[in-house]
């Protein structure tokens, strides 16, 4: 999406910058020197999800931010993939292109397991991990997400999110702990950058990967090994009703020493509910000496 008179730059004030994959370019902002923090959306979201946190940060920290392709000020190619393990390739791409190192990774809904996926490969190269309202296993025998992604992913939700932007209208508002937290300016962001239905195939596609990128998800949960050390915080809204406290018990059962901070009024778009109460999370946490 090349015109971007709709964004209020007030609310966000950065500076557009873009990364070539062969699919297509990738938007980003990076603001901010120090360490560098790589932030990563899922769906329907881009790096306006990030917004507030950048401001809390970039006193301090490089905060980075891209926009998947499909969403976002990135390009929209309507013969493309859009399956997670390509997203997950464009993201070593994006990481390796910049030339980052010794990386914060910030994680939240379809990007914990694309950011994982990145730290399982390249370990070394993480200092740290925070996870927000994710999951990186298979669900392909949970009724729950069964349903979700069998509805949404299927033909269905195909005529929802491609001819009304079901996804980014209703689904992403019922996600909210407090609704009124979801003003509609910013709702608007969510709106305007999945404007017309050949922009909303990346949206499509990611609800049926749910189930459908199973054998994928199977094989980053094996490998968590790989980043037992690396130090973790965990942020989790517990009024959401996508992840819920089940999916967070799980998480702290496989990182019994990662660091939670549990927001019981807040969904499953904490950054956008609570940036303050996710900026004081991390910043503590973010002022530790990194792992050697």
């Amino acid at each position: 999406m090349s015109n971007s008179a709709w964004i209020n730059r007030e609310e966000y004030p950065f500076a557009s910058q873009f990364f070539s994959v062969p699919a297509g370019r990738m938007h980003y902002v990076d603001e901010g020197s120090g360490e560098p923090i790589v932030m990563i959306h899922g769906n329907p979201t881009w790096s306006f999800l990030y917004r507030n946190l950048i401001k809390r940060l970039q006193p301090e920290y490089r905060c980075i931010a891209m926009d998947h392709l499909g969403f976002g000020l990135s390009d929209k190619p309507e013969q493309w993939s859009y399956l997670p393990k390509d997203h997950a390739a464009n993201l070593t791409a994006f990481i390796e292109g910049l030339g980052l190192q010794k990386i914060t990774l910030v994680m939240q809904d379809w990007g914990g397991p694309l950011g994982l996926s990145y730290a399982l490969n390249h370990p070394a190269n993480v200092a740290r991990i925070v996870i927000i309202n994710t999951w990186a296993w298979p669900v392909n025998r949970d009724p729950y997400y069964i349903a979700f992604s069998g509805i949404m992913g299927g033909p269905i939700g195909r005529v929802l999110i491609m001819r009304y932007n079901f996804f980014a209208w209703s689904v992403l508002r019922q996600s909210f702990g407090d609704k009124r937290k979801l003003s509609r300016e910013a709702h608007r962001h969510y709106l305007q950058h999945l404007a017309t239905p050949a922009e909303r195939i990346g949206c499509h596609v990611f609800p049926g990967q749910i189930v459908g990128s199973s054998a994928w998800l199977g094989e980053i949960w094996e490998r968590m090994d790989t980043v037992e050390a690396l130090p973790k915080l965990i942020v989790w809204g517990m009024k959401d009703i996508a992840f819920r406290p089940k999916e967070l018990r799980r998480w702290q059962a496989r990182f019994p020493s990662a660091r939670t901070v549990e927001l019981a009024t807040v969904g499953h778009y904490v950054q956008e509910e609570a940036p303050d109460d996710l900026a004081a999370a991390m910043l503590p946490f973010l002022r530790e000496p990194a792992r050697a």
